[in-house]
C-alpha cells in the first residue's frame, strides 16, 4: 500500500483543510478522547490521480477549557496523519502567567550574573 501523507493547509473557524496524497483516498476520521467526532470530506484534485482536498468540520463539543488534541486518523491503516491542538480557558492563562514569571525571575538572575562578571573583569 502506498504511503498516506496529509499536509495541513489551514485551520479556521473549526474547519481543518488539507491535501492528502494517497491512492485510493482513505477515509479520515477526527478522534477526540478515543471517540470519532467528525469524518473528513475528500475531493479529488483535478489532473492529479493521487491527491485529494480534505476538509473536516469539528463540532463545538471538542472545544473546552485546557488543551484539547484531535487526531486525524486514516480509516485504512489506523495511522494518525495529523493532529489539531486547541488551547483555551482560564487555566491556560494561569499557566502562561506562571511560566512568564519564571522566565522573568531567570532573566533577573542572568542580569545580576552578567553585571557581576562585568565588574569582576573590568569590562563594560
Amino acid at each position: 500500500m502506498a504511503e498516506e501523507i496529509l499536509t495541513r493547509l489551514r485551520f479556521n473557524a473549526g474547519c481543518y483543510e488539507g491535501t492528502l496524497q494517497a491512492n485510493p483516498a482513505p477515509g479520515i476520521e477526527a478522534m477526540h478522547h478515543g471517540k470519532v467526532v467528525a469524518v473528513a470530506h475528500a475531493t479529488p484534485q483535478e489532473g492529479r490521480t493521487n491527491e485529494h482536498r480534505i476538509s473536516v468540520h469539528l463540532p463545538a463539543e471538542v472545544m473546552g477549557e485546557g488543551v484539547q488534541v484531535i487526531a486525524l486518523r486514516s480509516t485504512t491503516t489506523g495511522d494518525v496523519l495529523d493532529r489539531i491542538t486547541i488551547m483555551a480557558g482560564a487555566a491556560l492563562d494561569e499557566d502562561i502567567r506562571a511560566e512568564l514569571a519564571l522566565v522573568r525571575d531567570e532573566l533577573e538572575v542572568l542580569k545580576r550574573a552578567f553585571r557581576r562578571h562585568c565588574v569582576e573583569t573590568g569590562q563594560d
